[in-house]
């Protein structure tokens, strides 16, 4: 079976995707790493630079005799994964890039990476990671899947915190986007507290025949609100054949479509 490797994203961690691999691992051999200081590797010194963690899964596959897979990441790890094509562009079949953008100082985002920094300090690690895992879901620290998600960004530490926020701020993946030549999908909930549609139109439009799909009524965290539609979107994706790298572009809405003028919502 084809590997696809699922890059997670800030404080999240492998078992966020269960419900994914559970119908996934059907037609493909799931790969779901926690990245240093996150998740199952908490215990792990954490990775300061995008470029770092992009080398870490790498050098993690090449290790496991993996060459060649399907690439999907989310939030954070969407930035993992962009580097990753960046420095192994023949190694990925397809590329999935989900809740993400390529501007890692995260314009529009609910709050600023330096607001986040200086609230993990005073309020510690734990209330951190519960109060950041209510944005991703828009019934927020109501959501249904919020305290298993919770749970699993609450296993990262405070230097793990800082060290992933100091990474997302110190990166930009523009200029690379006009290089990508894999067949490319992004997936976007409509109502994201920490990726405004400008960042997703910037991946959409700058890829070489990006596929788009909007999901609306939907935040950060899509695949555990409307995993059905997430998955159904994605196997649709993956079980398409590769057309090589030159391909016609593909949109599934109206590029003009004011998803920047709609209201994120407030956090608190």
């Amino acid at each position: 079976m084809t590997p696809l490797v699922l890059v997670h994203g800030f404080m999240g961690g492998s078992q966020q995707w269960q419900v994914q691999r559970k119908e996934l691992e059907q037609e493909f051999r799931i790969i779901a790493p926690d990245l240093p200081g996150f998740g199952a590797n908490a215990h792990l010194p954490p990775l300061d630079t995008i470029g770092a963690y992009a080398d870490w899964v790498l050098d993690q596959l090449s290790a496991d005799g993996i060459d060649r897979f399907h690439l999907l990441g989310h939030s954070m790890g969407g930035m993992v994964v962009q580097e990753m094509i960046h420095r192994a562009p023949d190694r990925v079949d397809a590329l999935v890039l989900y809740g993400t953008g390529a501007n890692g100082v995260l314009p529009g985002r609910f709050e600023t990476i330096e607001a986040s920094k200086s609230r993990a300090v005073a309020d510690g690690a734990p209330r951190t990671a519960r109060r950041i895992a209510a944005t991703w879901f828009l019934a927020q620290d109501r959501a249904e899947a919020y305290e298993a998600c919770a749970d699993i960004a609450q296993q990262s530490r405070l230097p793990a915190v800082h060290a992933g926020l100091d990474a997302m701020y110190a990166w930009s993946g523009s200029d690379n986007l006009a290089n990508i030549r894999s067949r490319s999908l992004v997936i976007w909930g409509d109502q994201d507290r920490t990726y405004p549609w400008s960042q997703v139109e910037q991946l959409w439009s700058s890829i070489d025949g990006c596929h788009l799909s909007v999901i609306p009524g939907c935040a950060h965290a899509v695949h555990m609100e409307k995993p059905a539609i997430f998955n159904a979107i994605l196997l649709d994706f993956l079980r398409q054949p590769s057309t090589g790298p030159t391909r016609p572009a593909s949109r599934t809405v109206e590029a003009d479509k004011p998803y920047n003028k709609m209201s994120m919502g407030s956090v608190s």
